[in-house]
């Protein structure tokens, strides 16, 4: 059974926000336009690792926070000591009730740059203020949980361990990195408390401070099979892996176990060359008639580490993954952005763009719907095309998509089916969206690669899955882009 934080009694997260978002809506207040309605769109512009694609993740805290966002006394005596603030201000603070309409991708998703994960439409104060708790939330676990996917692909459907609580950047980074990292693909965690909060089971066995605790590797070995003979898994790299560990193993799972009729779990190597030491392990382990033992290793293993020595012969049954999963150690920043995309205006909305001389930079205008393409024949993703929102896709007539930069780049597309990727979290400021189980989001995230050409799952030098623009949205960004290129002039 999962449990999940009360937010109203464990903690409140209110003021986790950017200073200036709070100085903005007193601004917006100010100068009455505190009601203007707004739309915010939440994407990132690159994969990182220059992989294929990222895995959303970190829906379910955000509605969370959502759910339970208000101000508490001691969050309004904070803001009263600034002395920054008037009494109007104030009053809107302590009288507030979160309002907005939210859409985002559901969790255990790909995605591709360029796309809204998250789009935020409400009073401006307020779809502005939750900018930071979007963008931190989602950032971090969908970093953890693409990495842990590369190295879940990476093992070649061997387990995946996520041992890396220890090294996590503070406590909600080993609780929340734990998370995601199952939804990434991990069978398991190091981290307790994920299992009280998730349901995610919780796994470990012994540390070198057990072996060197005993006078010697074959009491401790002795020791730990009588603790836990129907799950001993010893630790067999204290001293030395082939002249003392594996053979006292062996040694105490003939003595302890086997008398009994019980079949001892394996054995786990944190150090040293992994594919020579688990060839030899091996079969030593076979010919002493271990040949149902599994060989686990961890140490510093990555998705680079493992693809080589399985490719190399190494002999593993399953991997512990600590800090260069959990912390995405080869690029440990996920680049979500949070940007304004339109307002309304006598019950019209009104497109907005942010314009930079780099052209990843310059945004979608307006408020938008996803649409994931599918070859009818193979249920494979074909592209994911943005559009209005309201737009419809006609899947009885081929369809012409073109990249949105290189726009002669153009393809038509027969014999397919679209699917909406972004459904509606928050109706006027309630949860109307019931959030799946963390085992129920990681399923369906294994079942996506299925859906994903081999060519975008590389890890080098992935095909470029294509994000385009519907003719009419592209249309209406190019003439935003006219329309302020030549005011500059």
């Amino acid at each position: 059974m999962a449990f999940t934080f009360d937010w109203k009694e464990d903690r409140n997260l209110t003021l986790l926000v950017d200073f200036y978002e709070i100085t903005m809506a007193n601004g917006y207040l100010r100068n009455g336009v505190e009601n203007k309605t707004a739309y915010f769109d939440m994407f990132f512009r690159k994969v990182p690792d220059d992989g294929g694609f990222c895995i959303m993740a970190g829906l379910q805290q955000l509605i969370e926070y959502m759910k339970n966002l208000k101000f508490t006394k001691e969050d309004i005596e904070f803001l009263k000591s600034k002395n920054e603030f008037d009494d109007t201000f104030i009053n809107y603070l302590e009288n507030f009730e979160f309002t907005c309409d939210v859409w985002a991708i559901p969790e255990g998703t790909p995605i591709f740059p360029g796309e809204p994960l998250v789009i935020v439409k409400g009073p401006i104060m307020q779809a502005q203020f939750v900018e930071t708790m979007i963008l931190l939330t989602i950032n971090h676990q969908t970093l953890i949980a693409t990495k842990a996917n590369r190295i879940v692909r990476a093992a070649q459907g061997k387990p995946v361990l996520e041992f890396g609580s220890r090294r996590a950047q503070g406590y909600d980074g080993a609780i929340f990195g734990a998370r995601a990292a199952y939804i990434g693909g991990c069978t398991s965690t190091a981290c307790t408390i994920a299992e009280k909060l998730f349901g995610i089971p919780a796994v470990g066995t012994m540390a070198h401070s057990w072996v060197q605790l005993f006078d010697n590797e074959i009491d401790a070995f002795r020791a730990w099979a009588r603790a836990y003979p129907d799950n001993c898994l010893l630790l067999v790299d204290t001293y030395n892996v082939l002249k003392s560990g594996i053979p006292n193993a062996i040694k105490v799972f003939n003595e302890e176990l086997v008398p009994k009729g019980i079949r001892p779990k394996g054995i786990r190597i944190d150090s040293g060359d992994i594919k020579y030491l688990t060839e030899k392990a091996r079969k030593m382990l076979d010919d002493a008639g271990f040949n149902d033992c599994s060989i686990v290793i961890s140490n510093s293993l990555d998705e680079y580490i493992i693809r080589d020595v399985l490719s190399q012969g190494a002999k593993i049954d399953s991997f512990g993954v600590g800090e260069r999963l959990i912390t995405a150690k080869s690029e440990p920043v996920f680049g979500g952005v949070y940007k304004l995309v339109a307002v309304e205006e006598n019950g019209k909305i009104v497109p907005k763009i942010k314009i930079s001389e780099n052209a990843e930079k310059i945004t979608n205008p307006g408020f938008k719907q996803i649409y994931r393409l599918f070859d009818k024949s193979t249920n494979k993703a074909i592209a994911d095309l943005i559009t209005f929102a309201g737009e419809v896709i006609d899947e009885s007539k081929p369809l012409k998509i073109f990249d949105p930069i290189y726009t002669w780049k153009k393809k038509t597309i027969t014999n397919f089916y679209a699917k909406k990727l972004l459904i509606k979290i928050f109706d006027k400021g309630k949860c109307i969206y019931n959030s799946p189980s963390v085992k129920e989001i990681r399923d369906f995230s294994i079942s996506q690669m299925d859906t994903l050409w081999d060519e975008v799952l590389r890890f080098e030098n992935p095909h470029n899955f294509y994000v385009d623009l519907s003719l009419k949205l592209w249309t209406a960004k190019q003439k935003l882009l006219k329309k302020f290129t030549l005011s500059e002039e």
